[in-house]
Protein backbone atom coordinates (compact mmCIF):
# COMPACT_ATOMS: atom_id res chain seq x y z
CA UNK A 1 0.00 0.00 0.00
CA UNK A 2 1.77 3.20 -1.09
CA UNK A 3 1.65 6.13 1.62
CA UNK A 4 0.64 8.28 -0.60
CA UNK A 5 -3.29 8.80 -0.99
CA UNK A 6 -5.05 7.77 -3.87
CA UNK A 7 -6.98 10.48 -6.28
CA UNK A 8 -9.89 9.22 -8.40
CA UNK A 9 -9.66 9.76 -12.21
CA UNK A 10 -12.55 11.28 -13.25
CA UNK A 11 -13.04 10.40 -16.84
CA UNK A 12 -14.58 14.89 -18.64
CA UNK A 13 -18.07 15.01 -19.33
CA UNK A 14 -17.24 18.74 -20.50
CA UNK A 15 -14.29 20.44 -21.49
CA UNK A 16 -12.56 22.02 -18.45
CA UNK A 17 -11.95 25.52 -19.32
CA UNK A 18 -8.24 26.41 -18.71
CA UNK A 19 -7.64 29.67 -16.38
CA UNK A 20 -7.10 32.65 -18.19
CA UNK A 21 -3.82 33.72 -16.38
CA UNK A 22 -2.31 30.04 -18.14
CA UNK A 23 -0.22 30.42 -20.41
CA UNK A 24 -1.64 27.39 -22.12
CA UNK A 25 -4.69 26.16 -23.99
CA UNK A 26 -6.87 23.15 -22.74
CA UNK A 27 -6.66 19.74 -24.39
CA UNK A 28 -9.40 16.89 -24.00
CA UNK A 29 -6.46 14.43 -22.91
CA UNK A 30 -4.95 13.77 -19.55
CA UNK A 31 -4.96 16.86 -17.54
CA UNK A 32 -4.38 18.15 -14.03
CA UNK A 33 -6.80 20.90 -12.23
CA UNK A 34 -4.16 22.20 -9.93
CA UNK A 35 -5.17 25.09 -7.40
CA UNK A 36 -3.49 26.89 -4.21
CA UNK A 37 -5.31 27.19 -1.07
CA UNK A 38 -6.21 30.45 0.30
CA UNK A 39 -5.31 29.28 3.78
CA UNK A 40 -1.84 30.28 2.51
CA UNK A 41 -2.36 33.93 1.21
CA UNK A 42 -4.96 35.84 -0.28
CA UNK A 43 -2.92 37.45 -2.97
CA UNK A 44 -2.84 36.59 -6.75
CA UNK A 45 0.33 34.75 -7.45
CA UNK A 46 2.71 34.62 -10.68
CA UNK A 47 5.12 32.05 -11.39
CA UNK A 48 6.23 29.14 -12.63
CA UNK A 49 3.38 26.19 -11.91
CA UNK A 50 5.78 22.65 -12.22
CA UNK A 51 3.69 18.91 -12.03
CA UNK A 52 5.66 16.32 -11.36
CA UNK A 53 4.64 12.75 -11.49
CA UNK A 54 6.96 9.31 -10.61
CA UNK A 55 6.46 5.97 -10.81
CA UNK A 56 8.57 5.61 -7.24
CA UNK A 57 7.24 6.57 -4.18
CA UNK A 58 10.43 6.63 -1.56
CA UNK A 59 10.30 10.28 -1.96
CA UNK A 60 8.84 13.73 -2.88
CA UNK A 61 8.20 13.84 -6.74
CA UNK A 62 9.75 17.45 -6.64
CA UNK A 63 12.92 15.53 -5.45
CA UNK A 64 13.75 13.06 -8.31
CA UNK A 65 13.69 15.56 -11.29
CA UNK A 66 17.33 15.88 -12.75
CA UNK A 67 19.13 15.48 -15.77
CA UNK A 68 20.06 11.99 -15.16
CA UNK A 69 18.91 9.41 -16.90
CA UNK A 70 16.69 7.77 -14.32
CA UNK A 71 15.03 11.28 -13.81
CA UNK A 72 11.11 11.10 -13.56
CA UNK A 73 8.45 13.54 -14.94
CA UNK A 74 7.79 17.26 -14.92
CA UNK A 75 5.54 19.77 -16.84
CA UNK A 76 5.47 23.69 -16.80
CA UNK A 77 3.69 26.68 -17.24
CA UNK A 78 3.89 30.00 -16.86
CA UNK A 79 0.99 31.70 -14.22
CA UNK A 80 0.34 35.33 -13.58
CA UNK A 81 -2.19 37.18 -11.40
CA UNK A 82 -3.53 33.89 -10.42
CA UNK A 83 -5.96 33.79 -7.80
CA UNK A 84 -6.34 31.36 -4.58
CA UNK A 85 -9.00 28.33 -4.60
CA UNK A 86 -9.26 29.15 -8.70
CA UNK A 87 -8.29 26.13 -11.07
CA UNK A 88 -4.91 26.35 -13.61
CA UNK A 89 -5.37 23.40 -15.86
CA UNK A 90 -2.05 21.38 -16.78
CA UNK A 91 -2.67 19.49 -19.90
CA UNK A 92 -0.90 18.36 -23.11
CA UNK A 93 0.19 22.00 -23.95
CA UNK A 94 1.75 21.98 -21.45
CA UNK A 95 6.31 21.91 -21.74
CA UNK A 96 7.56 18.33 -20.63
CA UNK A 97 10.54 16.57 -19.89
CA UNK A 98 11.74 13.94 -20.55
CA UNK A 99 8.30 13.55 -22.29
CA UNK A 100 7.76 16.08 -24.48
CA UNK A 101 3.56 16.76 -23.26
CA UNK A 102 1.27 14.61 -20.96
CA UNK A 103 0.17 13.29 -24.45
CA UNK A 104 3.17 10.90 -24.64
CA UNK A 105 2.12 9.92 -20.95
CA UNK A 106 2.11 5.56 -20.73
CA UNK A 107 -0.70 4.07 -19.09
CA UNK A 108 0.30 2.93 -15.01
CA UNK A 109 0.70 4.16 -11.66
CA UNK A 110 2.08 7.40 -10.82
CA UNK A 111 2.49 10.08 -7.91
CA UNK A 112 1.44 13.20 -8.70
CA UNK A 113 2.75 16.27 -7.36
CA UNK A 114 2.38 20.67 -8.12
CA UNK A 115 4.33 23.56 -6.95
CA UNK A 116 4.88 26.78 -7.74
CA UNK A 117 7.83 28.60 -8.21
CA UNK A 118 7.15 32.10 -6.73
CA UNK A 119 8.14 35.15 -8.72
CA UNK A 120 8.20 38.78 -8.12
CA UNK A 121 8.46 42.00 -9.90
CA UNK A 122 11.71 44.04 -10.26
CA UNK A 123 11.59 47.39 -10.99
CA UNK A 124 14.92 47.98 -12.54
CA UNK A 125 16.98 51.41 -12.68
CA UNK A 126 16.91 51.22 -16.18
CA UNK A 127 13.03 51.52 -16.77
CA UNK A 128 12.42 47.38 -17.49
CA UNK A 129 10.28 45.51 -15.05
CA UNK A 130 11.00 41.39 -14.47
CA UNK A 131 9.47 39.30 -12.81
CA UNK A 132 11.72 36.55 -11.23
CA UNK A 133 11.95 34.09 -8.22
CA UNK A 134 14.13 35.97 -5.81
CA UNK A 135 16.49 34.35 -3.61
CA UNK A 136 15.06 33.26 -0.18
CA UNK A 137 17.97 32.02 1.65
CA UNK A 138 17.94 28.90 -0.02
CA UNK A 139 20.63 29.52 -3.31
CA UNK A 140 17.89 29.23 -5.68
CA UNK A 141 16.41 25.69 -5.18
CA UNK A 142 12.80 25.98 -6.68
CA UNK A 143 12.33 22.50 -4.98
CA UNK A 144 13.45 23.65 -2.05
CA UNK A 145 12.75 27.58 -1.95
CA UNK A 146 11.24 29.03 1.12
CA UNK A 147 7.31 30.58 0.22
CA UNK A 148 7.07 28.31 -2.55
CA UNK A 149 3.80 26.22 -2.45
CA UNK A 150 3.30 22.44 -3.29
CA UNK A 151 0.71 19.85 -2.69
CA UNK A 152 0.91 16.33 -0.82
CA UNK A 153 2.02 13.65 -3.74
CA UNK A 154 -1.21 11.73 -4.76
CA UNK A 155 -1.31 8.26 -6.24
CA UNK A 156 -3.05 8.39 -9.56
CA UNK A 157 -3.51 5.83 -12.13
CA UNK A 158 -3.44 6.40 -15.79
CA UNK A 159 -5.54 3.98 -17.86
CA UNK A 160 -6.41 4.16 -21.82
CA UNK A 161 -10.08 5.69 -21.35
CA UNK A 162 -9.37 8.87 -22.98
CA UNK A 163 -10.02 12.26 -21.56
CA UNK A 164 -9.66 12.28 -17.65
CA UNK A 165 -8.81 14.93 -15.02
CA UNK A 166 -7.46 15.30 -11.80
CA UNK A 167 -7.47 17.52 -9.18
CA UNK A 168 -4.15 18.95 -7.01
CA UNK A 169 -4.45 21.12 -4.14
CA UNK A 170 -1.64 22.88 -2.83
CA UNK A 171 -1.74 23.42 0.60
CA UNK A 172 1.76 23.79 1.64
CA UNK A 173 4.34 26.26 1.75
CA UNK A 174 8.36 25.24 2.01
CA UNK A 175 9.27 26.76 5.45
CA UNK A 176 11.52 29.43 6.35
CA UNK A 177 15.67 28.36 6.94
CA UNK A 178 17.30 29.26 9.91
CA UNK A 179 20.17 31.51 9.23
CA UNK A 180 23.37 30.00 10.96
CA UNK A 181 24.44 30.89 13.93
CA UNK A 182 27.93 32.10 14.41
CA UNK A 183 30.92 30.48 16.24
CA UNK A 184 34.19 31.11 18.06
CA UNK A 185 35.70 30.39 14.62
CA UNK A 186 33.20 31.13 12.01
CA UNK A 187 31.29 34.28 11.68
CA UNK A 188 28.93 35.89 8.92
CA UNK A 189 28.12 38.58 7.36
CA UNK A 190 25.92 40.34 5.23
CA UNK A 191 25.75 44.19 3.98
CA UNK A 192 23.63 46.23 1.56
CA UNK A 193 25.18 46.73 -1.70
CA UNK A 194 24.81 50.09 -2.65
CA UNK A 195 25.49 48.99 -6.38
CA UNK A 196 23.45 46.67 -6.60
CA UNK A 197 20.55 48.39 -4.92
CA UNK A 198 20.58 50.84 -7.41
CA UNK A 199 20.53 48.36 -10.54
CA UNK A 200 17.74 46.35 -9.29
CA UNK A 201 15.55 48.93 -7.81
CA UNK A 202 15.37 47.50 -4.29
CA UNK A 203 17.55 46.11 -1.06
CA UNK A 204 19.86 43.89 -2.20
CA UNK A 205 22.82 42.05 -0.25
CA UNK A 206 26.21 40.20 -0.77
CA UNK A 207 27.13 37.76 2.40
CA UNK A 208 30.10 35.67 3.33
CA UNK A 209 30.81 33.17 6.04
CA UNK A 210 34.46 34.05 7.48
CA UNK A 211 37.18 31.61 8.86
CA UNK A 212 38.89 33.36 11.46
CA UNK A 213 42.64 31.72 12.37
CA UNK A 214 43.33 30.85 16.12
CA UNK A 215 44.02 33.55 18.61
CA UNK A 216 42.23 36.07 16.30
CA UNK A 217 41.11 37.90 19.93
CA UNK A 218 44.21 37.53 21.77
CA UNK A 219 46.11 39.13 18.36
CA UNK A 220 44.78 42.45 17.75
CA UNK A 221 47.82 43.90 16.05
CA UNK A 222 47.88 41.20 13.75
CA UNK A 223 46.10 41.71 10.27
CA UNK A 224 45.73 38.96 8.00
CA UNK A 225 45.87 37.82 4.18
CA UNK A 226 42.25 36.88 3.28
CA UNK A 227 41.61 33.63 0.94
CA UNK A 228 38.21 33.60 -1.14
CA UNK A 229 37.03 30.64 -1.76
CA UNK A 230 34.51 30.92 -5.01
CA UNK A 231 31.97 28.13 -5.25
CA UNK A 232 28.10 27.47 -5.43
CA UNK A 233 25.72 28.77 -2.83
CA UNK A 234 27.28 27.87 0.57
CA UNK A 235 24.67 27.36 3.26
CA UNK A 236 27.60 27.87 6.01
CA UNK A 237 31.18 27.57 5.98
CA UNK A 238 31.95 23.84 4.89
CA UNK A 239 34.66 21.42 5.88
CA UNK A 240 35.13 22.49 9.24
CA UNK A 241 34.35 20.71 12.61
CA UNK A 242 35.53 21.12 15.77
CA UNK A 243 34.36 17.85 16.81
CA UNK A 244 35.57 14.31 15.56
CA UNK A 245 32.84 12.26 13.61
CA UNK A 246 29.34 11.74 14.99
CA UNK A 247 29.98 7.57 16.78
CA UNK A 248 26.44 7.64 15.87
CA UNK A 249 26.41 8.52 12.17
CA UNK A 250 24.93 5.73 9.90
CA UNK A 251 27.34 5.32 6.54
CA UNK A 252 25.90 6.39 3.50
CA UNK A 253 27.17 5.23 0.10
CA UNK A 254 28.48 7.61 -2.65
CA UNK A 255 26.79 6.79 -5.55
CA UNK A 256 29.31 9.06 -7.37
CA UNK A 257 32.57 7.98 -5.79
CA UNK A 258 31.62 4.64 -5.20
CA UNK A 259 32.61 5.07 -1.76
CA UNK A 260 30.55 2.96 1.59
CA UNK A 261 30.57 5.54 4.47
CA UNK A 262 31.52 8.81 2.43
CA UNK A 263 29.62 11.23 5.06
CA UNK A 264 31.54 9.84 7.65
CA UNK A 265 34.81 10.45 5.98
CA UNK A 266 33.77 13.83 5.61
CA UNK A 267 33.20 14.69 8.80
CA UNK A 268 37.08 13.33 9.04
CA UNK A 269 38.22 15.22 7.34
CA UNK A 270 36.28 18.89 8.08
CA UNK A 271 37.84 17.19 11.73
CA UNK A 272 41.40 17.34 10.65
CA UNK A 273 41.45 20.35 9.01
CA UNK A 274 40.09 22.05 12.06
CA UNK A 275 42.72 20.48 14.05
CA UNK A 276 45.45 21.54 10.96
CA UNK A 277 43.94 25.17 11.40
CA UNK A 278 44.91 25.41 15.05
CA UNK A 279 48.29 23.58 14.96
CA UNK A 280 50.88 25.96 16.01
CA UNK A 281 52.92 25.81 12.58
CA UNK A 282 49.83 26.89 10.55
CA UNK A 283 49.92 30.10 8.93
CA UNK A 284 47.06 32.22 9.90
CA UNK A 285 44.72 33.69 7.71
CA UNK A 286 41.33 34.25 7.04
CA UNK A 287 38.96 32.44 4.48
CA UNK A 288 35.97 33.24 3.00
CA UNK A 289 32.96 31.61 1.48
CA UNK A 290 31.48 34.32 -0.70
CA UNK A 291 27.22 34.14 -0.60
CA UNK A 292 26.26 36.28 -3.57
CA UNK A 293 22.93 34.79 -5.19
CA UNK A 294 20.97 36.44 -7.60
CA UNK A 295 17.43 36.06 -8.96
CA UNK A 296 18.63 33.84 -11.74
CA UNK A 297 20.74 31.37 -10.02
CA UNK A 298 22.56 30.51 -6.77
CA UNK A 299 25.76 32.75 -7.56
CA UNK A 300 26.39 35.87 -9.65
CA UNK A 301 29.61 34.40 -11.12
CA UNK A 302 31.38 37.41 -9.34
CA UNK A 303 31.29 39.70 -13.05
CA UNK A 304 29.73 42.61 -13.98
CA UNK A 305 26.62 41.62 -16.38
CA UNK A 306 23.96 43.51 -17.90
CA UNK A 307 21.43 41.26 -16.64
CA UNK A 308 22.04 40.64 -13.27
CA UNK A 309 23.91 44.07 -12.82
CA UNK A 310 27.31 44.69 -10.85
CA UNK A 311 28.09 41.97 -8.95
CA UNK A 312 31.68 41.91 -9.86
CA UNK A 313 32.30 45.62 -8.37
CA UNK A 314 29.97 44.89 -5.19
CA UNK A 315 32.11 42.04 -3.98
CA UNK A 316 35.35 43.42 -4.70
CA UNK A 317 35.28 46.65 -3.72
CA UNK A 318 32.10 46.40 -1.14
CA UNK A 319 31.53 42.85 0.23
CA UNK A 320 35.90 42.09 0.36
CA UNK A 321 36.98 45.80 2.23
CA UNK A 322 34.11 45.57 4.79
CA UNK A 323 35.29 41.99 5.72
CA UNK A 324 39.02 43.12 5.76
CA UNK A 325 38.45 46.08 7.93
CA UNK A 326 35.41 43.88 10.09
CA UNK A 327 38.19 41.12 10.49
CA UNK A 328 41.68 42.96 10.40
CA UNK A 329 42.65 41.50 6.50
CA UNK A 330 45.47 43.33 5.43
CA UNK A 331 43.36 44.87 2.67
CA UNK A 332 45.69 44.92 -0.37
CA UNK A 333 45.99 43.18 -3.92
CA UNK A 334 48.85 41.25 -2.79
CA UNK A 335 47.40 39.80 0.36
CA UNK A 336 44.59 38.42 -1.24
CA UNK A 337 44.07 34.85 -3.19
CA UNK A 338 41.30 33.24 -4.86
CA UNK A 339 40.70 29.38 -5.33
CA UNK A 340 37.68 27.22 -6.23
CA UNK A 341 36.24 24.20 -8.62
CA UNK A 342 33.79 24.64 -11.76
CA UNK A 343 31.37 27.54 -11.20
CA UNK A 344 34.06 28.66 -8.19
CA UNK A 345 36.66 27.81 -10.48
CA UNK A 346 35.88 30.26 -13.66
CA UNK A 347 34.87 33.39 -10.91
CA UNK A 348 38.72 32.36 -9.34
CA UNK A 349 40.15 32.96 -12.41
CA UNK A 350 37.21 35.79 -13.78
CA UNK A 351 37.96 37.67 -11.23
CA UNK A 352 41.51 37.53 -11.33
CA UNK A 353 41.84 38.67 -15.16
CA UNK A 354 38.73 41.47 -14.51
CA UNK A 355 40.29 43.00 -11.48
CA UNK A 356 44.56 41.89 -12.00
CA UNK A 357 45.38 43.99 -9.33
CA UNK A 358 43.05 43.24 -6.51
CA UNK A 359 44.13 39.57 -6.30
CA UNK A 360 47.69 37.80 -6.26
CA UNK A 361 47.01 34.41 -7.60
CA UNK A 362 43.80 32.17 -9.08
CA UNK A 363 43.64 28.90 -7.77
CA UNK A 364 40.92 27.72 -11.10
CA UNK A 365 40.51 24.03 -10.82
CA UNK A 366 38.04 22.40 -13.17
CA UNK A 367 36.08 25.48 -14.53
CA UNK A 368 33.53 26.21 -16.19
CA UNK A 369 34.38 27.32 -19.98
CA UNK A 370 36.94 29.18 -19.91
CA UNK A 371 37.13 29.31 -23.73
CA UNK A 372 33.96 29.56 -25.58
CA UNK A 373 35.79 27.70 -28.42
CA UNK A 374 35.04 24.96 -26.44
CA UNK A 375 31.90 25.68 -25.09
CA UNK A 376 31.29 21.93 -23.09
CA UNK A 377 31.27 20.32 -27.16
CA UNK A 378 30.35 23.41 -29.23
CA UNK A 379 32.17 26.05 -31.00
CA UNK A 380 30.08 29.17 -30.05
CA UNK A 381 31.61 31.12 -32.92
CA UNK A 382 31.67 28.57 -35.86
CA UNK A 383 28.98 25.80 -34.90
CA UNK A 384 25.23 26.48 -36.12
CA UNK A 385 23.94 24.22 -33.80
CA UNK A 386 23.89 23.99 -29.89
CA UNK A 387 22.06 20.12 -29.91
CA UNK A 388 23.30 18.45 -33.12
CA UNK A 389 25.98 17.72 -34.65
CA UNK A 390 26.44 18.77 -38.38
CA UNK A 391 25.25 16.09 -41.07
CA UNK A 392 23.91 15.30 -44.13
CA UNK A 393 22.17 12.26 -43.38
CA UNK A 394 22.25 11.76 -39.61
CA UNK A 395 21.25 13.96 -36.61
CA UNK A 396 23.46 12.76 -34.06
CA UNK A 397 23.28 14.88 -30.61
CA UNK A 398 26.23 16.72 -28.47
CA UNK A 399 26.54 15.18 -25.26
CA UNK A 400 27.06 16.85 -22.42
CA UNK A 401 27.99 14.83 -19.70
CA UNK A 402 29.71 11.31 -19.63
CA UNK A 403 31.82 9.53 -16.72
CA UNK A 404 35.60 8.52 -16.71
CA UNK A 405 34.90 5.96 -19.25
CA UNK A 406 33.49 8.52 -21.80
CA UNK A 407 29.96 7.36 -21.31
CA UNK A 408 27.24 9.66 -22.00
CA UNK A 409 24.57 10.15 -19.54
CA UNK A 410 23.11 13.50 -21.17
CA UNK A 411 23.06 15.91 -24.58
CA UNK A 412 22.95 19.10 -24.91
CA UNK A 413 19.33 19.40 -25.62
CA UNK A 414 18.35 17.11 -22.64
CA UNK A 415 19.76 19.67 -20.52
CA UNK A 416 18.17 22.91 -22.06
CA UNK A 417 14.86 20.33 -22.03
CA UNK A 418 15.12 20.52 -18.23
CA UNK A 419 15.57 24.25 -17.82
CA UNK A 420 12.87 25.24 -20.72
CA UNK A 421 9.93 23.20 -18.66
CA UNK A 422 11.60 24.86 -15.13
CA UNK A 423 11.19 28.15 -16.94
CA UNK A 424 11.03 30.19 -19.81
CA UNK A 425 13.27 33.53 -20.75
CA UNK A 426 16.03 32.54 -18.51
CA UNK A 427 14.11 32.10 -15.42
CA UNK A 428 14.94 27.88 -14.51
CA UNK A 429 17.75 28.69 -12.23
CA UNK A 430 20.16 25.95 -13.97
CA UNK A 431 23.71 25.74 -15.69
CA UNK A 432 22.85 27.14 -19.49
CA UNK A 433 20.64 29.83 -17.85
CA UNK A 434 23.06 31.45 -15.76
CA UNK A 435 25.52 31.62 -18.31
CA UNK A 436 23.12 33.66 -20.59
CA UNK A 437 21.91 35.74 -17.73
CA UNK A 438 26.15 36.35 -17.14
CA UNK A 439 27.12 36.94 -20.56
CA UNK A 440 24.58 37.93 -22.67
CA UNK A 441 23.23 41.37 -23.56
CA UNK A 442 20.13 42.75 -21.99
CA UNK A 443 17.17 41.82 -23.99
CA UNK A 444 14.79 45.08 -24.77
CA UNK A 445 11.52 42.98 -22.33
CA UNK A 446 14.85 42.90 -19.80
CA UNK A 447 16.03 39.34 -20.26
CA UNK A 448 18.91 38.17 -20.91
CA UNK A 449 18.95 37.35 -24.92
CA UNK A 450 19.30 33.68 -26.05
CA UNK A 451 22.74 32.31 -27.00
CA UNK A 452 20.43 29.96 -28.92
CA UNK A 453 16.76 29.11 -29.40
CA UNK A 454 16.04 27.07 -26.99
CA UNK A 455 14.37 24.24 -28.62
CA UNK A 456 16.11 23.90 -32.05
CA UNK A 457 19.43 24.89 -30.56
CA UNK A 458 20.25 27.30 -33.15
CA UNK A 459 23.21 29.51 -32.66
CA UNK A 460 22.95 33.49 -32.59
CA UNK A 461 26.35 34.40 -33.63
CA UNK A 462 25.44 38.08 -32.71
CA UNK A 463 25.39 37.16 -29.14
CA UNK A 464 28.41 34.86 -29.45
CA UNK A 465 30.41 37.89 -30.70
CA UNK A 466 29.16 39.83 -27.73
CA UNK A 467 30.34 37.09 -25.51
CA UNK A 468 33.59 36.91 -27.13
CA UNK A 469 34.22 40.26 -26.53
CA UNK A 470 33.17 40.55 -22.79
CA UNK A 471 33.21 37.62 -21.11
CA UNK A 472 35.38 34.70 -23.06
CA UNK A 473 38.75 34.55 -20.57
CA UNK A 474 41.00 33.36 -23.10
CA UNK A 475 40.04 35.31 -25.96
CA UNK A 476 40.45 38.44 -23.67
CA UNK A 477 43.97 37.14 -22.25
CA UNK A 478 44.54 36.78 -26.16
CA UNK A 479 43.48 39.86 -27.01
CA UNK A 480 45.15 42.13 -24.35
CA UNK A 481 48.13 40.75 -23.19
CA UNK A 482 50.52 43.35 -23.92
CA UNK A 483 48.68 45.21 -21.04
CA UNK A 484 47.45 42.29 -18.79
CA UNK A 485 50.67 39.94 -18.79
CA UNK A 486 52.28 42.10 -16.92
CA UNK A 487 49.46 42.27 -14.38
CA UNK A 488 49.15 38.23 -14.26
CA UNK A 489 52.63 36.93 -14.72
CA UNK A 490 52.86 33.94 -11.64
CA UNK A 491 49.05 34.73 -10.86
CA UNK A 492 47.16 31.76 -13.01
CA UNK A 493 46.88 28.11 -11.82
CA UNK A 494 44.98 26.07 -14.06
CA UNK A 495 43.52 22.21 -12.92
CA UNK A 496 41.20 20.00 -15.25
CA UNK A 497 40.51 16.31 -15.27
CA UNK A 498 41.10 15.09 -18.23
CA UNK A 499 37.70 13.17 -18.43
CA UNK A 500 35.67 15.98 -16.92
CA UNK A 501 32.58 14.81 -16.86
CA UNK A 502 31.35 18.22 -18.64
CA UNK A 503 34.21 18.47 -21.30
CA UNK A 504 35.43 21.18 -19.09
CA UNK A 505 39.13 20.27 -20.21
CA UNK A 506 38.85 21.23 -23.83
CA UNK A 507 38.80 24.92 -22.84
CA UNK A 508 41.88 24.31 -20.87
CA UNK A 509 43.66 22.87 -23.32
CA UNK A 510 43.45 25.81 -25.25
CA UNK A 511 44.04 27.88 -22.32
CA UNK A 512 47.18 26.00 -22.16
CA UNK A 513 48.54 26.79 -26.03
CA UNK A 514 47.87 29.98 -25.67
CA UNK A 515 49.28 30.62 -22.12
CA UNK A 516 52.33 27.96 -23.04
CA UNK A 517 53.43 30.59 -25.63
CA UNK A 518 53.13 33.75 -24.05
CA UNK A 519 56.27 35.89 -23.79
CA UNK A 520 56.73 39.55 -22.53
CA UNK A 521 56.20 37.87 -20.10
CA UNK A 522 55.66 34.47 -20.09
CA UNK A 523 52.48 33.74 -17.89
CA UNK A 524 54.32 32.15 -15.18
CA UNK A 525 51.76 29.77 -13.65
CA UNK A 526 50.87 26.16 -14.20
CA UNK A 527 48.39 24.23 -16.03
CA UNK A 528 47.91 20.49 -14.48
CA UNK A 529 45.60 17.38 -15.70
CA UNK A 530 44.08 14.67 -13.85
CA UNK A 531 44.50 11.32 -15.47
CA UNK A 532 41.14 10.27 -15.98
CA UNK A 533 40.10 12.12 -13.62
CA UNK A 534 36.40 13.39 -13.81
CA UNK A 535 34.57 16.81 -12.68
CA UNK A 536 35.96 18.78 -9.90
CA UNK A 537 40.10 17.52 -9.83
CA UNK A 538 41.68 20.36 -8.32
CA UNK A 539 45.44 19.36 -8.78
CA UNK A 540 45.93 16.43 -6.44
CA UNK A 541 47.93 14.21 -7.52
CA UNK A 542 48.32 11.97 -4.87
CA UNK A 543 44.78 11.39 -3.52
CA UNK A 544 41.40 10.77 -5.89
CA UNK A 545 38.65 13.58 -6.29
CA UNK A 546 37.08 12.08 -3.30
CA UNK A 547 39.53 13.18 -0.85
CA UNK A 548 40.83 16.32 -2.44
CA UNK A 549 37.78 18.12 -2.92
CA UNK A 550 37.52 18.16 0.53
CA UNK A 551 40.97 20.26 1.50
CA UNK A 552 40.66 23.23 -1.15
CA UNK A 553 41.43 25.72 1.95
CA UNK A 554 44.43 23.76 2.37
CA UNK A 555 45.91 22.41 -0.58
CA UNK A 556 46.92 25.99 -2.36
CA UNK A 557 48.63 26.76 0.85
CA UNK A 558 52.34 26.39 0.43
CA UNK A 559 52.39 28.13 -2.82
CA UNK A 560 50.00 31.20 -1.51
CA UNK A 561 53.03 31.03 1.02
CA UNK A 562 55.59 30.97 -1.59
CA UNK A 563 53.71 33.55 -3.40
CA UNK A 564 53.74 36.32 -0.38
CA UNK A 565 57.00 35.84 0.22
CA UNK A 566 57.76 36.37 -3.18
CA UNK A 567 55.69 39.45 -4.38
CA UNK A 568 54.79 41.23 -1.29
CA UNK A 569 55.83 45.11 -1.20
CA UNK A 570 59.01 46.40 0.69
CA UNK A 571 57.40 47.03 4.10
CA UNK A 572 54.83 44.71 4.01
CA UNK A 573 53.50 42.81 7.20
CA UNK A 574 54.89 39.61 6.65
CA UNK A 575 55.09 38.63 10.42
CA UNK A 576 52.25 40.08 12.73
CA UNK A 577 50.32 37.08 11.26
CA UNK A 578 52.87 34.48 12.03
CA UNK A 579 52.27 34.18 15.60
Amino acid sequence: MSKWKMVLAIPLVVLVACQPTAETESDPGISFQVSFSSALTEESQDGRLLLMLSTLDENEPRFQVDNSPDTQLIFGVNVSGWAPDSATVVDASAIGFPLRDLSELPPGTYYAQALLNRYKDFDLADGKTVSLPPDRGEGQQWNRKPGNFYSEPVKVEIGTQGAISFTLVMDQSIPDIEPPADTEFIKHVRLRSDLLSEFWGEDMYVGAHVLLPKGFDEHPEARYPLMIFHGHFPSDFGGFRTEPPDPDLEPEYSERFGIEGYNILQQQEAYDFYRQWISDDFPRFIVIEIQHPTPYYDDSYAVNSASQGPWGDALTYELIPFIEEKFRGIGEGWSRFTYGGSTGGWEAMAVQVFYPDEYNGAFVACPDPIDFRAYMTINIYDDKNAYWYESQFQKLPRPAHRDYLGHVHASMYDYNRLEAVLGDKGRSGQQFDIWEATYSPMGDDGYPVRLWDKESGEIDHEVAEYWRENYDLMHILRRDWATLGPKLEGKLHIYAGDMDNYYLNNAVYLAEEFLEGTTDPYYGGEVDYGDRAEHCWNGDQENGNHISRLRYNSMYLPKIMQRIKDTAPEGADLSSWLY
